[in-house]
């Protein structure tokens, strides 16, 4: 099925940073970040879009912008290029990990030492939908920093390393301390959120035409605040 190019939409958007070569904003839980099956309209995209102003082409007619992704359910700090020329700088930066990014996640279980996870990622082999830690799959490091630990979870801080889609939720279950409301990777629990304890902290990029270091950061958002503060 063929996407339709997506118009702009009068979407409030968290935007934290905008100048004429990028945007960076901290994406709400919930929201899809591009056109896709079923997902029509809603988007991050169509709410970039509604900002105004030129976009990447790079990506294509439904991606707009779209320098890297974050998961439907995933909240915090996302990037997008307004210029092509900005768009490749930024690609190279994460392809060469000058381009930082920072997590937070509450995970099950009891986790106190901090560790690198190195595990190549794939599509599982029996669930198509899901990916896996597989032998012929590409290569990918997370490291993972226990913060704090309250009730059967830990607080931990997690930096790609690399950037494999569902990298975090994927190593996290493997080590065995699936992300809190993660159904797909997890089981979500009785009493857990209905989406995966999952942060995008902290941005630290070079500016793609100034050359100037740029740190962005973001608090976690109420339900991650709420369910990490009744675990007391």
């Amino acid at each position: 099925m063929e996407l339709l190019e997506p118009r702009p939409e009068p979407i409030p958007l968290p935007v934290v940073h905008d100048d004429p070569d990028l945007v960076v904003v901290d994406k709400p839980p919930g929201m899809v970040v591009h056109p896709s099956v079923g997902h029509h309209s809603g988007t991050l995209v169509h709410a970039l879009l509604g900002l105004g102003g030129s976009w990447s082409t790079i990506g294509g007619t439904a991606r707009p912008g779209i320098v890297h992704r974050l998961d439907k359910g995933t909240s915090g700090l996302i990037l997008a290029a307004r210029t092509d020329l900005a768009h490749r700088e930024l690609a190279t930066q994460l392809a060469d990990r000058t381009l930082s990014r920072r997590y937070l996640a509450i995970v099950r279980g009891g986790l106190t030492v901090e560790q690198v996870v190195e595990g190549a990622i794939g599509r599982h082999p029996r669930d198509r939908l899901r990916m896996a830690v597989v032998e012929d799959g590409r290569p990918a490091r997370t490291r993972v920093k226990p913060v704090d630990r309250r009730r059967g979870h830990t607080l931990v801080q997690c930096d790609l390393e690399t950037g494999r889609t569902h990298q975090i939720r994927v190593h996290l279950a493997a080590l065995g301390h699936p992300v809190a409301g993660d159904a797909v990777y997890g089981r979500r629990r009785q009493g857990e959120p209905e989406r995966p304890m999952l942060h995008a902290q902290r941005l630290r990029f070079r500016h793609p035409r100034t050359g100037e270091m740029m740190t962005f950061e973001s608090p976690p958002p109420a339900d991650f605040c709420a369910f990490w503060d009744g675990l007391r």
